[in-house]
């Protein structure tokens, strides 16, 4: 038996690796040509310091407290000299990936399979390899524009460790990727992956989940519940999908898809434009009526356009609601440009 370990790195790198049963992480790692920090591999000088954000695992006792404390046990962190998975796992590494790897981020050449135009705002773009990319429910890859040094940033939208793998793409008049998708990408063209990337990414499920998405900030969201469809969630998770024109609405069908399979999940859309005949009209922070914030006891997790970001932020701190964990994401016309976790 082996398990998927998540190393996630500082600088927002994330590394998938394999671990054999009774195999510690920092011995995995090293499989996989990842050098992580280590000066002893013995459980004495406590370099290979981390911590376990999910997973289950044993450390046993054959390391040193001066290396290890009590309370930093008991708080998830972990020596990875010393870590023994007994299932998947998210491990955080505080060192970058760069300092680490014997290899440069990884990049994966796919073939397009299909570019579909959901709205005239929208594309979904979707590719296919001999094998799937691991990354966590979130995260995203940049992409080298065809013709050019120039690469974009963009959210997985399918379910990690698939063959195909799908995109949802703002269509940008004049973006230089959207551009090309639109007008001159066909099946069967190749594109350069490089990631994966982010530490935007869902976490487990222990708590009730409010997504926020807005436009194409739908992408993760979409990767999450495909995860969450195969390990449904014992606590409600509720997705507020907004955009600002009732055409800018796609995947909605998918989201029905998602409500009728995952037990728990179910989502609200809204458009902006007052002159909407949608029902419910305004920004995402107009309707949070339904929203699971449980006096705080809640993870909110937004990826939106900058100034929805803001809005959001401003809504909780006059509010006065502090959500036990805030991850967000914004994203610019040509790049994700900032993520978070609080």
């Amino acid at each position: 038996m082996s398990y998927n370990i998540a190393l996630n790195f500082e600088d927002g790198v994330t590394r998938m690796i394999c671990c054999n049963e009774g195999e510690t992480v920092l011995d995995a790692a090293y499989r996989a040509q990842i050098n992580l920090p280590m000066d002893c591999s013995d459980g004495v000088c406590g370099t290979c310091k981390g911590s376990c954000q999910q997973g289950k695992f044993e450390l046993g006792d054959d390391y040193l407290e001066e290396a290890l404390s009590v309370d930093e046990a008991a708080n998830g962190m972990v020596l990875t000299c010393q870590m023994v998975p007994s299932s998947d796992c998210v491990v955080n590494i505080p060192a970058a990936a760069s300092l680490c790897s014997k290899q440069a981020n990884q990049a994966l050449t796919t073939t397009i399979s299909e570019v579909s135009l959901l709205s005239a705002t929208a594309l979904e773009l979707k590719v296919s390899a001999a094998q799937g990319l691991g990354f966590l429910p979130g995260q995203y890859v940049n992409i080298q524009v065809p013709g050019s040094e120039q690469t974009r940033a963009y959210s997985f939208s399918s379910k990690p460790g698939s063959a195909e793998m799908s995109f949802l793409i703002r269509n940008v008049p004049g973006g230089l990727m959207s551009s090309w998708l639109a007008s001159q990408a066909k099946a069967g063209d190749q594109l350069t992956l490089t990631g994966p990337l982010g530490v935007f990414y869902l976490r487990a499920v222990e708590r009730p989940v409010l997504m926020l998405a807005g436009g194409t900030g739908l992408a993760p969201f979409l990767s999450m519940l495909e995860s969450l469809r195969d390990k449904p969630p014992s606590q409600p998770v509720h997705l507020i999908y907004g955009v600002t024109n009732d055409d800018d609405l796609v995947c909605v069908e998918a989201l029905q898809t998602f409500a009728d399979q995952i037990a728990n999940f179910s989502f609200k859309t809204v458009i902006a434009n007052p002159d909407s005949a949608h029902p419910n009209k305004g920004y995402v922070t107009n309707h949070m009526d339904e929203a699971p914030l449980n006096d705080g006891d809640v993870d909110v997790y937004l990826c939106g356009p900058p100034p929805m970001v803001d809005a959001v932020l401003g809504y909780f701190r006059q509010q006065g609601v502090e959500p036990h964990g805030f991850y967000y994401e914004k994203f610019s016309a040509s790049a994700a440009v900032a993520s978070s976790a609080a």
